[in-house]
């Protein structure tokens, strides 16, 4: 072995090639990566965030007000004599954030009748699919207990449960 390693020594100095590498080789200096440097400051730019992991806090208000504004986002099901509608409305806006209804064409071609049972099951299962793609996944959702008992609501409630939405706020976590 020793006199294979020294035979392949020789040749590489009678060749020249081991000297003139070493002599022409700059030495490699590693490059500095700034972009992988830690900033001092964290912004968080997800507005989500504290809620999806029950940090943030829930404005109470006042005993008196009705309906109560204890949640982060919440769900209206409305049924008037020809549509069937859900929309999810924020805390702090009027606007709604998500809404479905059988006004829309891509569902009122799908179904038979805009506000039966199905109609309501359906307008669950695509609100509830906008919900988690928009990574809303705790809604709270109140109805009267007389309306709530009725087939169509039961329906609804099933096809958002079904579809990844929990149906209630999450208790909130004291740090």
């Amino acid at each position: 072995m020793a006199l294979v390693a020294a035979l392949l020594r020789r040749v590489r100095l009678q060749s020249g090639w081991s000297e003139a590498r070493t002599l022409t080789q700059a030495a490699h200096k590693p490059e500095i990566n700034h972009n992988e440097d830690i900033s001092k400051t964290f912004v968080n730019r997800n507005p989500r965030n504290l809620e999806q992991m029950a940090l943030a806090v829930k404005d109470r208000g006042w005993a008196t007000v009705w309906p109560t504004k204890h949640y982060h986002h919440r769900l209206v099901f409305r049924r008037s004599q020809h549509h069937v509608s859900a929309e999810v409305f924020s805390r702090d806006s009027n606007v709604p954030v998500l809404t479905c209804s059988t006004q829309e064409w891509a569902l009122k071609k799908e179904l038979s009748s805009t506000r039966s049972v199905s109609a309501c099951r359906a307008v669950g299962v695509v609100l509830a699919q906008r919900c988690c793609e928009a990574g809303i996944t705790h809604l709270v959702y109140r109805e009267v207990p007389w309306a709530f008992r009725t087939e169509a609501v039961q329906s609804f409630w099933t096809a958002m449960k079904e579809g990844g939405v929990i149906l209630s706020e999450p208790r909130r976590k004291f740090i």
